[in-house]
């Protein structure tokens, strides 16, 4: 097992440079199976998330080469074999195989996806989107069966704006005979820049961005090249790390405004921030003020920022309300955060946060992805040496993040326990 061994209280002092989007890379690299080409998807973040895609595309019979920040993926001998559940099980977004394959050969067979522990994650709206496309869905003994004779374009409605459905059906979507309409679909910049990736390939794709989207089927889609966004999870995380205890950090890379929630929140909390047009400039104070944040689908406070902030609201002065309205187990940070230190009770769906409280280390366990980021924040800015259990959870998302913070002054290293 991983682990990271963080000594504290060291003030951080550089510029820490944004990787690709993993929400995104995690969608592009299955997509891929749709070309009849090679593609080309550059500014993919070097991750456990994508090395455990690539190797359902091998598996699958795909070529696929790796240089550098790019990934060169070559689909064309691909065979539809059945997705097996040591495969899937690795990450949630195997899933996206699912609209990639049914898309392609009309027929997909493999195992209920893995991933953190967050909470209730049907895939519903899913197979609800494939069956309206015509697809029969059958399950058996864990696996799904999807099948479809031939796939159809419908007006598809989604009870939620789901990130991984809108997706999903996007995927199935561009080559079944006719239009489909997504209704109520999610607006997160990671859509957005899978659709670009599709319509790059020859797909007839608009409305990304907005709560509809219109798609006109295609016969052939070909191959492309296509660049990542910067992950703006990740620019959040350094983005609060450099508010906690970042004498000057510079977080280049990035698209500001799919941050304006966040950066909202620091304004109303005296955060020093200056926004240029591709970073920040954050310095640390002392008195930050309390707030309260609810997450919401983008536009909105994003869940994945929740558990990092929530340790920067320890450091303010009064009472803040977390409320998070997405995933039902995402507090599951606070029990580590307390025994760091912090003041934080937990009522229902709410989190309520007594401030400023000093964090000491502890050993903790990183439960999730953004859990063991916070518990990261968290011990930046405790006195001691903390020790991250479970740290295989934030190496699946965070690009180098022991050299990125060790370049800008933390003592930070993974350890085997």
């Amino acid at each position: 097992m991983k682990a990271l061994k963080i000594q504290g209280g060291k003030k951080l002092n550089g510029t820490i440079r944004i990787s690709g989007a993993k929400n995104s890379s995690v969608a592009l690299i299955p997509a891929a199976i749709l070309s009849d080409d090679s593609v080309v998807i550059c500014n993919v973040p070097e991750i456990t998330d994508t090395d455990a895609l690539s190797d359902i595309l091998d598996y699958l019979g795909a070529d696929v080469k790796r240089a550098s920040e790019s990934i060169i993926i070559d689909s064309k001998s691909v065979i539809n074999k059945k997705i097996t559940v040591e495969l899937s099980k690795k990450l949630r977004a195997s899933y996206y195989f699912m609209g990639a394959l049914l898309g392609r050969f009309k027929h997909v067979e493999m195992s209920f996806p893995g991933g953190c522990s967050i909470g209730s994650r049907p895939i519903n709206l899913h197979l609800k989107g494939f069956e309206a496309l015509g697809a029969k869905i059958t399950e058996k003994d864990d696996y799904y069966i999807v099948d479809a004779e031939e796939l159809r374009g419908a007006n598809i409605y989604l009870d939620i704006a789901s990130v991984g459905a809108t997706i999903n059906i996007m995927l199935a979507a561009v080559k079944a005979k006719g239009i489909t309409i997504i209704d109520n679909a999610a607006k997160e910049p990671e859509i957005v820049n899978v659709a670009t990736f599709l319509n790059n390939m020859g797909a007839k794709i608009s409305g990304a961005g907005t709560s509809e989207i219109r798609i006109t089927g295609v016969n052939k889609l070909s191959g492309c090249f296509h660049e990542v966004i910067p992950d703006r999870i990740e620019a959040g995380t350094y983005a609060i790390i450099a508010a906690l205890c970042g004498q000057k950090i510079k977080i280049d890379n990035i698209i500001p405004e799919h941050l304006e929630a966040l950066t909202s929140k620091f304004k109303d909390m005296s955060v020093n921030i200056e926004i240029g047009s591709d970073y920040f400039l954050i310095s640390e104070k002392d008195n930050y003020k309390s707030t309260n944040i609810k997450t919401l689908v983008f536009p909105g406070f994003p869940t994945d920022l929740q558990q990092p902030f929530t340790v920067l609201l320890t450091q303010a002065n009064g009472k803040s309300i977390v409320e998070e309205t997405i995933w039902e187990n995402r507090f599951m940070h606070i029990d580590e955060l307390n025994k760091m230190g912090a003041n934080i009770k937990v009522n229902g769906t709410k989190a309520i946060i007594i401030g400023k409280t000093s964090l000491h280390s502890e050993e903790v366990i990183a439960t999730d992805l953004r859990a063991g980021a916070a518990l990261v924040c968290a011990a930046l800015i405790s006195q001691g040496t903390t020790i991250i259990k479970n740290a295989e959870h934030i190496l699946r998302g965070y690009e180098d993040i022991v050299g990125k913070l060790t370049d800008v002054g933390a003592k930070i290293e993974i350890i085997e326990i």
